[in-house]
């Protein structure tokens, strides 16, 4: 997500998803399953309901775009079933408070958007790395942290964002005081009429896989099924970062997404929005094979994993991850896919 996290996450944590694949899973036994899932047949209309997302950069709020980039950018989700940009206005600071000045051009992208682009929702993302793996970052624990947290959503929906969006990493399974801060967050939004949305780990793809991992290595890769409910309910929107999958080919990458689909089905409320990441990014590394991630695989994988689990089901959509990264294919893999 937001860069500085992603580089912290990602880099030398990937073997966590390694020990499980060795020590847990029989490789031969992991790929046939993943194929097997990869599979089939879509069923028909499990395609776009205009509930997608995407993810942009702060270049958006600092002043680095201007309008003919606004003009190209309705230009390119025309047709297409975005409905919510998720800004990057932030990141926290570790107190939990946001500087003012770190979105000066947001009016100006509002009032562009809702003038240019009618219906398309604008939520400010907003993150920071949390304490939970080393000394730095935002700790949740405090009482005093999670106020500020609040007292900045109160902050970016005066600003007039018609929401906000978290991504807090590396966030922990079961972590109560996250709950706490999502309850408080869900009675401000809900009393301004606006969005509280969040970005999510991936579920447990054994179970308690989480706590093999965090026990192996000292950091927690996936979040419990049963957590990941928790944290839908308290919610309108929940997108599940369904890439950075260590998968190394397409196959089972895509199989991978179709059973993280299924999983987060059966745990998501109807009244809630199930998002599911694409991976509009490029990068090859111990967590992300270019090769394998494909927008064209995660689509493939998110209409199988709703044939299996809830065709019909209608708040229901795709996020792209992220505007700055992606390459015309990508685009097209996901009209071509998705519509």
């Amino acid at each position: 997500m937001q860069q500085r996290v992603r580089n912290w996450w990602r880099r030398g944590r990937w073997v966590a998803l390694a020990l499980v694949l060795l020590l847990v899973l029989p490789p031969l036994g992991a790929y046939a399953a993943l194929r097997v899932s990869y599979s089939g047949d879509v069923a028909d209309g499990t395609t776009s309901r205009g509930q997608d997302a995407i993810w942009l950069g702060h270049a958006w709020v600092d002043g680095r775009k201007k309008d003919a980039d606004l003009a190209a950018f309705a230009a390119r989700i025309k047709g297409t079933g975005i409905r919510d940009l998720y800004v990057h206005a932030g990141p926290l600071e570790h107190d939990g408070t946001l500087p003012a000045d770190r979105y000066p051009r947001a009016k100006w992208l509002l009032d562009a958007v809702h003038r240019t682009m009618p219906g398309i929702r604008v939520q400010a993302w907003l993150g920071d790395v949390l304490a939970t793996e080393g000394p730095d970052g935002l700790r949740l624990e405090k009482a005093e942290s999670r106020a500020a947290v609040v007292a900045s959503a109160r902050q970016i929906l005066d600003a007039g964002f018609e929401g906000v969006h978290f991504d807090l990493e590396p966030l922990h399974s079961d972590d109560a005081d996250y709950l706490s801060l999502l309850d408080d967050l869900r009675g401000l939004t809900r009393a301004r009429k606006a969005q509280l949305s969040v970005a999510a780990h991936q579920i447990d793809p054994l179970p308690a896989a989480h706590t093999v991992v965090g026990a192996l290595s000292g950091s927690e890769k996936w979040w419990s099924q049963e957590f990941f409910g928790q944290v839908a309910r308290r919610v309108d929107q929940i997108a599940v970062m369904s890439y950075d999958t260590w998968m190394p080919l397409e196959t089972m990458y895509g199989g991978y997404v179709a059973q993280q689909t299924e999983l987060a089905l059966e745990v998501t409320p109807e009244d809630t929005d199930l998002l599911m990441g694409l991976p509009f990014f490029h990068e090859d590394d111990l967590g992300h094979h270019e090769s394998a991630e494909t927008v064209s695989a995660a689509v493939r994988g998110v209409r199988l994993g709703l044939t299996a689990a809830d065709p019909g089901r209608k708040r229901f959509g795709v996020a792209l991850y992220v505007d700055f990264a992606a390459k015309e294919q990508d685009w097209t893999s996901y009209r071509k896919g998705w519509h």
